[in-house]
């Protein structure tokens, strides 16, 4: 009896007039981790939405187990024994965590009456959470929980599925390392019990741990199938995007001018602790530490979003007072939110609204708005960032997150900021995004802006930032030039280690 459990066979789709998943041929063995490496936009997730029965093929053969197969809906799948884990969370807000885990499995007080026996649930679930090692209350609503946990609550669900094969969307994206590492035990385990799983990433940190074959797909088309052993980083960076592992952090050596920002003894609730830092004219200046060490807090206290309990705030050698947003965008900062989806974008709007968000000012007349000139600047924006998009008028939304970020930095851009602060600008996006944000960077401090990098990815902030702060339980204890700086140093300080 063969292995391979499900197979497609020269799959072609058309999704619209410019993409196209073309001549694919993958397969998945029982009890394997299959990697689909790939860019943002490049086809992953649609290639998986066959699978799933969102589309259909418009040519090719699907095998299921060695028969032939047509899936025609997700609900068609599940009854396969094919489950999915989206990257967009899909969960009932009003029920209860218990009730969205065991939503096709409620245990009841009768078969004739259909009575839910609610203390067997919740038992039953407090169980899975003890086996799992997830810390939470099965009793919660979903609507109360963050989004790391209601991505916890997706993986529990598929655990108890029953599901031959699991396919998984990007489902570290919003978890903590921790959290993340208890999700690759959870996969090893399925592995264990004959699970396949097709495991959608652009993370190579990821594919070691816990995979045993990776695909490359890029622009709709399988470059390569190989075994993770016989891959590295860089063959995989080239498969992807074309690039050399060099390319990655393309830092300008551009030097710093006078003093522009400077935070005195600022203290923020009972998380930051006399923070004191400078900022100079065209550097960029990294920002790094554990999860929970502060670093997000410090870029939204100096933007106003969070209150500033007591300390000073200095632009270019004068006191401000930063009480809100508004506050700091009037003093020239910029802030590229961490979560773009909620606090950077209005997701239901197209790319123009957004990009004018900040300056509505600037394609105002006296009584309407001046659409010609605010396409015009919304054209220059989109070529200038190779903002990726059918047409100007779509809604963000529909944007890959590599877009969605270059959006985010046109409207700073667009404002005429003198300060930028990037909150993890890059998480979540591919390789030639992350590249494309590095060269935006670079143009930005050319011209004369000053950047604060916040960012989890010890490499980025090492190969992008002139200086680097290194913060330990909100407070910093370490400053390290560039020249100076290294993983192991980094690492130490962020870990607690003394001068």
């Amino acid at each position: 009896m063969s292995d391979t459990i499900f197979l497609m066979k020269n799959i072609n789709k058309r999704l619209s007039e410019s993409f196209a998943l073309e001549n694919i041929n993958l397969d998945l063995q029982r009890g394997e981790v299959h990697i689909l490496l790939g860019e943002n936009g490049a086809g992953k997730t649609s290639l998986m939405n066959i699978l799933w029965g969102i589309y259909s093929p418009d040519s090719g053969e699907l095998y299921f187990e060695g028969q032939p197969i047509s899936i025609q809906s997700p609900s068609h799948a599940k009854k396969m024994g094919i489950t999915m884990i989206h990257q967009e969370v899909s969960l009932f807000d009003h029920f209860s965590v218990a009730e969205n885990i065991f939503l096709d499995k409620k245990p009841l007080l009768s078969q004739n009456f259909k009575l839910i026996d609610w203390s067997k649930m919740y038992q039953n679930c407090q169980e899975l959470f003890d086996k799992l090692n997830f810390d939470m209350d099965g009793r919660e609503l979903v609507r109360n929980l963050g989004n790391s946990q209601r991505q916890l609550v997706e993986i529990a669900k598929a655990y108890v599925s029953n599901a031959k094969i699991i396919i998984m969307d990007e489902p570290t994206s919003t978890l903590t390392d921790v959290e993340s590492e208890q999700l690759f035990k959870i996969i090893r385990e399925l592995k264990k019990s004959g699970v396949s799983i097709f495991y959608i990433s652009h993370r190579f940190e990821e594919i070691r741990q816990i995979g045993d074959r990776v695909s490359v797909i890029r622009d709709g088309k399988i470059i390569c199938t190989e075994s993770v052993s016989s891959m590295n980083e860089n063959n995989i960076i080239h498969m992807m995007t074309g690039l050399d592992l060099k390319d990655r952090y393309p830092k300008l050596t551009i030097k710093p001018g006078k003093e522009i920002l400077s935070v005195i003894n600022l203290n923020v609730g009972n998380i930051l602790k006399n923070i004191n830092f400078s900022l100079r004219r065209k550097e960029i200046l990294g920002i790094t530490g554990m999860v929970g060490s502060g670093r997000s807090k410090i870029a939204k206290s100096i933007f106003g979003i969070d209150k500033i309990d007591s300390g000073e705030i200095m632009i270019e050698n004068k006191k401000v007072s930063i009480d809100s947003p508004s506050d700091a965008i009037k003093a020239g900062i910029g802030y590229v939110t961490e979560d773009r989806s909620t606090e950077g974008l209005f997701m239901s709007l197209k790319i123009p609204h957004n990009i004018t968000a900040s300056s509505i000012d600037q394609v105002s007349g006296k009584f309407l708005m001046k659409l010609d000139k605010e396409r015009d600047i919304v054209n220059n924006y989109t070529n200038r960032l190779n903002i990726k998009c059918g047409s100007i008028n779509d809604e963000v939304a529909y944007l890959s997150g590599g877009n969605q970020q270059k959006v985010v930095l046109a409207k700073w851009m667009m404002s005429k900021s003198k300060i930028f602060i990037m909150d993890e600008p890059t998480r979540g996006i591919d390789i030639a995004s992350k590249v494309d944000v590095y060269n935006l960077m670079n143009e930005l401090v050319r011209k004369g802006a000053s950047i604060i990098l916040t960012s989890s990815d010890i490499n980025e902030v090492l190969g992008m930032c002139d200086r680097i702060l290194v913060l330990y339980r909100g407070e910093i204890v370490a400053e390290i030039p560039r020249n100076e700086a290294s993983q192991e140093k980094i690492m130490y300080y962020a870990t607690g280690g003394k001068k």
